[in-house]
């Protein structure tokens, strides 16, 4: 049986809220409208390339924002994980993207979902206001910073999903 992307539940962020709420609920909507991006789609699709040379491809971006979400909330602001990639070493610093021929798309689906979940307990009752020092921009960065960079990570990653949907079954909209 072919493995295929559940659909995705979006909510949209609040129109009024405290900053805290509204960052949460901005970097949610992204992130679900990646996976929106994807659901219905077999592992086949999703490994499906867009045009030459760029080798992007939805499953690439799924594994890139895994790789995105695990760097900033747990190895750089928390510290708690090794600086390792999931997706890619330094000898294929695009493994994330390049990969995919050969990876399992649920099982990278279930990682991009569990690091979802541990990027959000690892923000969860932090002060935005929260200083940690960056390792590899070294320089203080705040917490406040990350959800923003977050934020436009996903929302220019969801343009280029956009346009990868498309590609692969005409699907367009939100």
């Amino acid at each position: 049986m072919t493995w295929t992307a559940p659909e995705a539940t979006r909510h949209d962020a609040p129109l009024i809220s405290d900053e805290r709420a509204m960052l949460d609920g901005w970097l949610d909507f992204h992130r679900a409208t990646l996976l929106a991006k994807c659901a219905g789609l077999t592992a086949e699709q999703l490994k499906i390339r867009s045009v030459e040379p760029s080798g992007m491809s939805l499953l690439g971006l799924l594994r890139h924002l895994t790789e995105v979400e695990r760097s900033w909330f747990r190895i750089r602001f928390d510290g708690s994980e090794k600086p390792e990639g999931l997706y890619y070493d330094d000898d294929n610093l695009d493994g994330d993207f390049d990969d995919v021929d050969t990876a399992d798309a649920e099982a990278d689906y279930a990682t991009f979902l569990r690091e979802v979940e541990r990027a959000r307990d690892t923000a969860r009752g932090r002060s935005l206001d929260e200083v940690y020092h960056d390792p590899y921009r070294k320089t203080d960065m705040s917490l406040r910073w990350i959800y923003v960079h977050m934020i436009e990570e996903y929302a220019r990653h969801n343009g280029h999903a956009d346009f990868l949907r498309e590609r692969i079954d005409g699907a367009t909209g939100d």
